[in-house]
């Protein structure tokens, strides 16, 4: 069936109560992407699929979660092609509304807080970013709530925005949320590096130097393996041996607190759960990426 697109919030509230009652569907999934989309967005749609009889992809550039405007403008829009690799993966309805249907009095005057995890790592160096994600994840989840309400209701977001994702599962849980967050794992192009919208601006030898982020992150990831001295030390000396790269943060942390988990890091085997968090500029792009340790 062709995907179909739908711009204001009460279209796709119509819409999806008619897809759940002709399919006689018992649930819905929300995949909220700001468009650009790559194999790791549909992977993304492919999960919620697999999960739910309608799913709902929403294509929304939030203007609250940009420091500046140029980024905003910057940021790529790509909707005939993003419909198309959602209609491939079987996403029902496409939610592709303006500005002004999400903010019709401008910006809002009340948004959500992200509180004490966001002031550290991406909050630290993004200040605000996270005030407006949230903000519009809560705008969304709404959004995309099934109109029937016996319905089950599950939203995905993947691995890669690590903090995001902590922030808006603990956002769910503490504001009870009726949905269910599903983290999706990273996906990585064949040489390692990451998917991200942001690569698309990387030149040749920059998207070549950026390889060195995942190489890092794959050194921490065998030394948890192997009950080793994680030595963050000797793994952000290998990102900062690339000229190209500027590195911002190198972290290990509870991947429930964000705490750096720093008694892991240095001289004793590393034991439990822990995140690699990651986080440099490579010529004019800012990347981020990350590993789960479970040893």
């Amino acid at each position: 069936m062709a995907i179909q697109l739908v711009t204001t919030a009460a279209e796709l509230r119509a819409e999806s109560g008619r897809l759940l009652a002709e399919k006689r569907g018992t649930s819905q999934g929300l995949v909220p992407t700001m468009g650009a989309l790559h194999e790791g967005h549909a992977s993304l749609a492919r999960t919620a699929v697999a999960q739910n009889d309608v799913v709902v992809a929403s294509i929304f550039v939030n203007p609250l979660q940009f420091g500046e405007a140029v980024d905003l403008e910057r940021y790529p829009r790509t909707l005939d092609a993003d419909l198309a690799l959602l209609e491939a993966e079987g996403v029902d309805l496409a939610f592709a509304p303006a500005v002004e249907e999400v903010y019709p009095g401008g910006e809002p005057m009340v948004r959500i807080t992200s509180g004490a995890l966001a002031d550290k790592w991406e909050g630290a160096s993004r200040p605000g970013h996270f005030d407006g994600a949230l903000t519009v994840v809560a705008k969304l989840l709404h959004y995309g709530q099934p109109a029937l309400g016996e319905a089950a209701y599950r939203a995905y977001f993947g691995q890669k925005d690590a903090q995001q994702l902590t922030l808006v599962q603990r956002m769910v849980a503490d504001l009870n949320f009726p949905v269910e967050i599903v983290p999706v794992p990273i996906v990585r192009s064949a040489d390692g590096l990451a998917l991200s919208s942001r690569n698309r601006f990387l030149s040749p030898e920059e998207r070549e130097a950026a390889l060195v982020l995942s190489r890092a992150l794959r050194l921490v990831e065998d030394r948890a393996n192997a009950h080793e001295p994680l030595d963050l030390d000797s793994a952000r000396a290998l990102v900062e041996s690339q000229p190209l790269v500027e590195l911002d943060y190198f972290e290990v942390v509870d991947p429930h607190t964000l705490e750096p988990l720093a008694e892991n890091c240095r001289e004793t085997p590393f034991r439990g759960e822990g995140l690699a968090l990651i986080a440099a500029r490579v010529g004019p792009v800012r990347l981020i990426d990350n590993v789960p340790l479970d040893s």
